[in-house]
């Protein structure tokens, strides 16, 4: 059972840096938009796993658009935490940057939101750290993941009705 003592968003903060290199990459020379995707979600997962500190599993992510290319040999980086944090979940906004080698220049390519569920071994839910909103960036970012997190749930639950 992880510790259930309220955590800044701080304590969350992770950055990932690694070279983009050929085998990531489409005939054009830029990385594929599913190996941002796999980053994003560990980025997000490894902030997510500083908060609760217990096993996660991906819920949703928000929000993902690729801006800008990122090409072979530049740098990708990912800054990702955690924004709010409800009774068993939490979500997680998760910036990708691109950093070309020789100039520095650096540019954001993406942002999106990553929904995560605290698990215990057995995949039942556990409850998590509530999130201490202090600045008011914080605070604003924790309102508006409640307006992406209505609009989640609702998309969901239409979903589960088409399916029946």
């Amino acid at each position: 059972m992880p510790e259930l003592t309220p955590k800044r968003p701080a304590e969350s903060a992770t950055e990932m840096v690694q070279v983009v290199l050929p085998n990531d990459a489409n005939p054009l020379g830029f990385i594929l938009g599913g190996s941002v995707m796999h980053l994003i979600d560990i980025a997000g997962a490894i902030a997510c796993h500083r908060h609760t500190r217990s096993l996660l599993v991906t819920a949703a992510v928000d929000g993902l658009q690729f801006l800008h290319p990122i090409k072979v040999g530049d740098l990708i980086i990912l800054k990702s935490r955690v924004t709010a944090a409800w009774t068993t979940s939490l979500e997680v906004e998760v910036e990708v940057f691109s950093e070309e080698t020789l100039t520095g220049v650096r540019r954001m390519t993406s942002r999106a939101y990553l929904t995560f569920v605290s698990i215990d071994t057995g995949g039942r839910r556990l409850t998590i750290p509530p999130l201490i909103l202090e600045t008011p960036v914080e605070k604003q970012k924790a309102a508006e993941a409640e307006v992406r997190r209505a609009e989640r749930l609702r998309a969901r639950r239409e979903l589960e009705l088409r399916l029946r």
